[in-house]
């Protein structure tokens, strides 16, 4: 899934610098979307908080060092926190883009028998619908076990139940990932044209 190749050497905040830049560009194309895309998405994501998923990046900047001491696992949960809802983020904003195409699919999320909006539905939902409608079969099961794990570390705020939230090292790398899955994505995503998307290259 993940071409480590292309990001092992750039420096933590590079690759923060580099998600900053892609959400921003996110943020300020989508959220005025009337008039490229179709109505009902274009309502959708002028009403979504893109610019939430902005400042989440900014906040990745914060774990750049190391906390300090008493502070290690309360600082990683957070880390953790902030970079689940980054994915989670990015996987709405997917589906809003293609809003009608997700509406009609017979994967959509339901519940009470009506058809969840993206931004209303939950990681859990999310993950299972990319996994039956979004993943092509060849990068299904490594991507959906990358969003299983994401998930569950991403859950530790629910702080009392034990998990296993690794290290901040660990982390970092999947930041970097993040960073991967980020850019996969938005090369899925349709542009009036080429020069109306964000920069997607990381060399």
């Amino acid at each position: 899934m993940f071409n480590q190749r292309t990001v092992d050497n750039l420096a933590y905040c590079e690759i923060v610098d580099k998600i900053v830049e892609i959400n921003n560009h996110v943020k300020n194309f989508w959220s005025r979307a009337q008039g490229w895309a179709p109505l009902e998405a274009a309502e959708l994501l002028t009403k979504s908080r893109l610019d939430w998923l902005s400042s989440l990046s900014n906040s990745l900047y914060k774990w750049e060092n190391e906390p300090i001491s008493g502070a290690e696992e309360g600082d990683l949960i957070l880390a953790w926190a902030n970079l689940g809802a980054l994915v989670e983020g990015t996987m709405k904003l997917f589906l809003s883009v293609y809003y009608n195409d997700y509406k009609s699919d017979i994967n959509a999320i339901v519940q009470r028998k009506k058809t969840v909006d993206p931004d209303g539905a939950m990681f859990n939902g999310l993950r299972e619908f990319f996994y039956r409608s979004v993943w092509l079969d060849e990068e299904r099961e490594e991507k959906n076990d990358w969003l299983v794990k994401i998930q569950s570390k991403r859950n530790a705020i629910h702080a009392y139940k034990d998990r296993d939230i690794s290290k901040f090292s660990t982390y970092r790398k999947e930041v970097k990932n993040y960073l991967i899955f980020l850019i996969d994505i938005l090369k899925r995503v349709p542009y009036p044209d080429d020069h109306f998307g964000p920069d997607l290259s990381i060399i």
